[in-house]
């Protein structure tokens, strides 16, 4: 009797110990802004959604998170209340559903980054990288409701372009990868019979090509293949807007075509010495890129008779033709690490990032460093606040909508 008692007792303490074990599934929660910006003034507010890609539609909790702080909101909602300086940061989210057995959660979102800027002016910028060939729209901010007769666009702190009238959006057309970089605007605004400027910070514009040059990977392990056979695997970076089109994958040996063009990225082939490339075309979009050629084991020269004559030894010379070594049964691993986005996919679509009122913080925060002059001179667009009201934090479902702080508190 007192073994069975013993067995019972060390059942039930096994169950709780797995109960307090945490289980991480291969889900990852997603992060979004559903009202506001994510860069905006102090005293203005916005509104974060936390969600599960899961299928079964299962009753998740949220766990929200500042950089490496826990957040005390636990909704799907979390709303940054009449923000504040020190509420910029790194956002980030994990689901959490509980179990008979244990908790179970999901990977952690990929971060969101809130600005909260205390100036008078900031730059508000696409919160994804750009594709090459599209139109960026970036927005000159003024704090108050003034007219805005001048703003001037600077790129890495050269002057880019300076528009006259009341329209604070700006247009880069048909961008290329040498746009992107560190971008800012100064305004200019009349008020009080005089004229007043400011700069903002600093925001990042990202551009990203379509269709990256593809790097090509042999696999040839004979303890995944036959000594006969090898693997070629074209790796790329797809950033198509979505519905993506489809991809065509082109393999060749020697600058000739080895298989049959189609949608897998990855083809086998006879284990062969050559030269070996591969390309990518998506045929609606009139895009295509190629990789460098990789070589495998001994390669012969392929060059042309008549270069090959001029540039062949004297007698002097080694008459040996060049090789390259590659043992088999040696996996060749590529290096190749894919970059997420938001919006880049590889091959497939990445996912884009009710409420309590639980209150987070209200002290008051330091490092005021918007000031304003008179006449023309300049307001330095820090990041202090310039609005006296108290900042709070909550999960709720209040009215978001903050207004513009006063900036008489300055």
């Amino acid at each position: 009797m007192d073994t069975v008692i013993s067995l019972l007792v060390l059942s039930t303490l096994l169950q709780l110990v797995a109960a307090e074990v945490a289980s991480v599934t291969s889900l990852r929660a997603v992060v979004e802004i559903t009202s506001g910006d994510s860069r905006i003034f102090s005293g203005e507010s916005v509104r974060l959604k936390c969600s599960v890609p899961d299928v079964h539609r299962s009753d998740w909790k949220y766990l929200w998170f500042r950089g490496s702080d826990r957040l005390p909101q636990i909704e799907e909602h979390l709303v940054i209340w009449k923000s504040k300086v020190k509420h910029s940061g790194k956002y980030h989210c994990q689901g959490v559903r509980n179990t008979v057995v244990r908790n179970i959660h999901t990977l952690k979102s990929l971060p969101l980054e809130i600005n909260v800027d205390g100036g008078w002016v900031i730059l508000q910028v696409p919160p994804h990288p750009g594709l090459v060939g599209e139109t960026l729209e970036v927005t000159c901010r003024l704090r108050v409701k003034a007219k805005l007769p001048e703003v001037i666009l600077y790129k890495d702190g050269v002057e880019v372009m300076r528009q006259i009238g009341i329209n604070p959006q700006i247009y880069l057309t048909n961008v290329t990868l040498e746009d992107q970089g560190m971008y800012s605007c100064r305004a200019s605004w009349d008020a009080d019979g005089r004229t007043h400027s400011a700069i903002s910070v600093e925001a990042s514009v990202q551009v990203a090509e379509v269709l990256s040059q593809p790097l090509l990977e042999i696999v040839a392990d004979n303890n995944l293949f036959p000594v006969n056979f090898m693997k070629l695997i074209c790796h790329l970076q797809y950033n198509a807007r979505a519905p993506a089109p489809p991809i065509h994958f082109y393999f060749y040996k020697n600058k000739k075509q080895v298989a049959t063009a189609s949608s897998e990225k990855s083809v086998t082939v006879n284990r062969t010495p050559g030269q070996y490339s591969c390309k990518a075309r998506v045929p609606e979009l009139g895009i295509s890129r190629e990789s460098e050629l990789r070589s495998f084991g001994q390669v012969t020269d392929l060059r042309p008779a008549a270069e090959t004559t001029a540039t062949r030894p004297s007698s002097h010379q080694s008459a040996a033709t060049p090789t390259v070594s590659h043992p088999t049964g040696v996996s060749i691993q590529s290096s190749y690490q894919p970059q997420q986005s938001a919006t880049s996919n590889f091959l497939s679509t990445v996912p884009s990032p009710n409420q309590t009122a639980a209150a987070m913080e209200s002290d008051d925060t330091s490092g005021e460093s918007g000031n304003t002059s008179g006449g023309s001179g300049d307001t330095s667009g820090g990041s202090g606040d310039t609005s006296g009201e108290s900042g709070d934090m909550s999960g709720g479902s209040g009215d978001t909508s903050g207004g513009s702080g006063d900036t008489s508190g300055e």
